[in-house]
């Protein structure tokens, strides 16, 4: 049964994630919210919105080595088997934004929680833990970004509304304002319900299979809730945008860390305890290889070889915690 409630809580998640979004949308669309708003916020929330309930509810039930290893084990996917897929299928240019801002300051974020997270490197502490500080420091730097990209949006307007206009799009547009309530409604309780029911069989799975919770939170709860971003990336690679992907990856890494581990540790601290100092290292790790990509092999372009190498880091690395 744990089996089919995993499957089945994973399934809830993704559709509510989806429903949620495009009910979203076009209520905000209703309102006459503007698109630019609407691209930043609400679709930039809900497509990590498996990740935050995951990490929510986690917390909330004393399993915070789940709550750190969903978004740890979610960004290291990210970057080596996400970027990995889409580099293998169709190599693409890193534009010059990517190069100088968000590429880099992925970078000092992964660093930034390393430190926070792992508290027993300080000399006469023994516990690591998230405290509700390092959860408002986290939120408090997100904010902090998030007005720096809107500043730097609107200087070039014209683009900015050109990628609010593509992002805004809902396949519910034009729906009763009600019926649309009603699906925002029972989006949001397929999201609780299936993140319970994931949560649940997950821990279960652990303890049968002889895993840490931390392992399983990295490999097959990782991968479940990051499902969206590697549909969208191998959708947009067969349709010649791979781009996105990228895009996609680095503001999805940045939310996790910031946003989802700000919100989950200030709602409820936590104790760490099974994650390892290597897997604070391997999202570290992703975060330069993504920076390195810009010089190796052809220059401001992530190659196909980059991507076949990164798809072999991420197998070594799944490998490596089975063994552990």
């Amino acid at each position: 049964m744990d089996y089919l409630f995993f499957f089945l809580g994973l399934g809830l998640l993704l559709l509510g994630a989806n429903y949620l979004v495009d009910s979203s949308v076009a209520i905000a669309q209703r309102a006459k919210i503007s698109n630019f708003i609407i691209g930043l916020t609400i679709v930039g929330i809900g497509t990590s919105a498996p990740e935050l309930f995951v990490s929510i509810q986690s917390a909330l039930t004393g399993h915070g080595d789940i709550a750190m290893g969903n978004v740890l084990g979610s960004n290291i996917a990210n970057v080596f088997l996400i970027l990995g897929v889409t580099a293998t299928i169709l190599p693409f240019a890193i534009d010059k934004m990517q190069r100088r801002r968000d590429i880099p300051f992925g970078i000092v974020v992964a660093i930034l929680v390393l430190l926070l997270a792992n508290d027993s490197l300080i000399p006469g502490i023994s516990e690591n833990t998230m405290s509700r500080l390092d959860g408002i420091f986290l939120l408090l730097v997100f904010v902090i970004y998030m007005a720096f990209v809107i500043l730097k949006k609107g200087k070039d307007p014209t683009k900015a509304l050109a990628e609010a206009d593509e992002e805004a799009t809902s396949s519910l547009t034009g729906k009763n304002v009600l019926l649309l309530w009603a699906i925002a409604a029972a989006s949001l309780g397929a999201l609780l319900w299936g993140g319970n029911m994931f949560l649940d069989s997950a821990k279960n799975l652990a303890a049968a299979w002889g895993m840490s919770e931390a392992v399983i939170s990295i490999t097959i709860v990782a991968i479940g809730t990051s499902l969206p971003e590697l549909i969208t990336a191998i959708i947009a690679a067969c349709k010649k945008n791979p781009q996105l992907a990228l895009g996609n990856v680095i503001g999805s890494n940045v939310f996790n860390l910031l946003m989802i581990l700000g919100v989950s540790s200030t709602i409820h601290p936590y104790t760490l305890t099974t994650i390892n100092i290597v897997d604070y290292l391997m999202a570290l790790f992703a975060a330069i290889c993504v920076f390195v990509t810009i010089f190796t092999f052809g220059k401001k372009k992530f190659d196909r070889i980059e991507g076949i190498i990164f798809i072999l880091i991420y197998i070594g690395y799944t490998v490596y915690l089975l063994m552990r």
